[in-house]
């Protein structure tokens, strides 16, 4: 199974279109990421990335009810009473 997560793009390093990087925070998770595929990105964007590279940009309010989902799956997993167990 391929998974896919959506971040914000707040710095980019580079000018060689197939090396640049850039800073992708994943509310509150900061990591490297590959921006060879999105050479239209720009700082602020949100970018769609696997296994360590950008491989679509976002629109916004998309990646934000990702994240929402992600709160939701968090609280129903942290709450005893749910019945789910807990990740390990």
């Amino acid at each position: 199974m391929c998974l896919a997560v959506p971040g914000r793009l707040i710095s980019i390093d580079g000018d060689d279109p197939l090396t640049r990087q850039g800073r992708v925070d994943f509310g509150g998770i900061v990591k490297s990421v590959n921006l060879a595929y999105v050479p239209d990105v720009r700082e602020q964007d949100y970018v769609l990335v696997h296994v360590g590279f950008a491989i679509t940009i976002v629109d916004p309010h998309e990646a934000e009810r990702v994240f929402e989902y992600l709160e939701t799956l968090e609280q129903e997993t942290d709450d005893p009473e749910s019945g789910r167990p807990a990740p390990r």
